[in-house]
């Protein structure tokens, strides 16, 4: 039980086996890669040969980049290779990405989602319990099986499967259908409390699942330091993430909902005329504290437990580069102990 805290690691495959070595000796629960210029499932091969411990993770693959035959197969071989390790975290991108930068299909992402998470569900039980595999889906069909193409029997059960959802259906059909949700880094505990965790209930009461069969798993902005000049420096720089994801649309509802919607009209006025300063100057230090966890180092274990309570499972930090090694590991000691 307790609270999970895990870091990303950089998927240049160069840095990664070192990164990855490093996450587990400072005592990470997990460890996790994006798909950003680089291949997502690549650096896990790495990780997983270099570590022993540390849960692997993809946050996010690209699922509609690919199809649910090909991801059935790399998650398989990463659970098998990393005993048991890997977390197969799965998003949809945007239609823009998938259709002109991919080449592939959008349409209904929530229901295709659905879909490529059931397909590989149904492919693991061909592979792992012999099931005769007959998957017709409105997107995707597998139908063709035989043992030439069925990997060996391997002893660390199917990988679990998380999608990214911000949207109210995306989160209902994690609760329907997967094993983990990934959050959104923007979003705040009011949001969770009123938006994603009723909407997550909905899809756990549709399938007759509980709160426990779906890890809740959610990076989150951290303000921290040790004296007032590096909060400051730390605090400006997030204030700066903050204004560039309120700019966009998609995350408007989160606004909202503390009656900010009007900041976000205009910071996407002033991203057009790429005024990025402007905008970091009008999130103020109760829109940074409604977002971020703000709190000098030594006080950031109780400040992170405070808002993943009895939300998040499992929580993604980026703590400042040059955080000493002691520091780091009195963090998720303390963390972990739940003080």
């Amino acid at each position: 039980g307790g609270l999970k805290v895990d870091r990303g690691v950089m998927t240049r495959l160069a840095d990664v086996a070192g990164a990855a070595r490093e996450v587990e000796q400072l005592g990470y629960d997990g460890c996790w890669t994006a798909e950003i210029s680089h291949d997502p499932f690549l650096p896990l091969t790495l990780a997983a040969e270099h570590t022993s411990t540390v849960e692997l993770g993809t946050s996010i693959a690209v699922a509609f980049a690919r199809n649910p035959m090909t991801v059935a197969n790399v998650g398989w071989d990463l659970q098998e290779f990393s005993r048991g390790r890997l977390l197969l975290g799965l998003g949809t991108q945007i239609k823009p990405h998938i259709e002109k930068r991919f080449s592939m299909p959008w349409s209904q992402p929530v229901k295709r989602m659905r879909e490529f998470v059931l397909a590989v569900q149904a492919i693991w039980d061909c592979w792992h319990n012999g099931t005769r595999l007959s998957f017709e889906g409105d997107f995707y069909t597998h139908r063709l099986m035989t043992p030439m193409f069925v990997p060996e029997p391997q002893p660390y059960g199917t990988p679990k499967i998380l999608v990214a959802a911000v949207g109210e259906l995306m989160t209902e059909m994690c609760g329907e259908v997967t094993d983990g949700m990934i959050a959104h880094a923007f979003t705040t505990k009011r949001y969770f409390d009123e938006v994603t965790i009723p909407a997550l209930q909905r899809g756990l009461d549709r399938s007759g699942r509980s709160r426990g069969d779906v890890q809740m798993f959610c990076p989150v902005f951290v303000v921290t330091g040790t004296g007032e000049a590096e909060m400051a420096a730390a605090a400006a720089g997030t204030r700066k993430q903050i204004a560039f994801y309120a700019s966009t649309p998609a995350y408007r509802k989160v606004l909202e909902l503390h009656g900010w919607g009007e900041l976000q009209t205009e910071l996407h006025r002033l991203s057009l005329d790429g005024n990025w300063d402007a905008m970091a100057d009008l999130i103020d230090d109760e829109i940074l504290e409604t977002f971020a966890v703000v709190a000098p180092v030594d006080e950031l274990a109780a400040a992170l437990t405070r808002r993943c309570d009895g939300i998040i499972d499992r929580v993604m930090v980026g703590l400042p580069a040059g955080t000493p090694e002691a520091t780091v590991r009195a963090l998720l000691d303390e963390v972990r102990g739940g003080a």
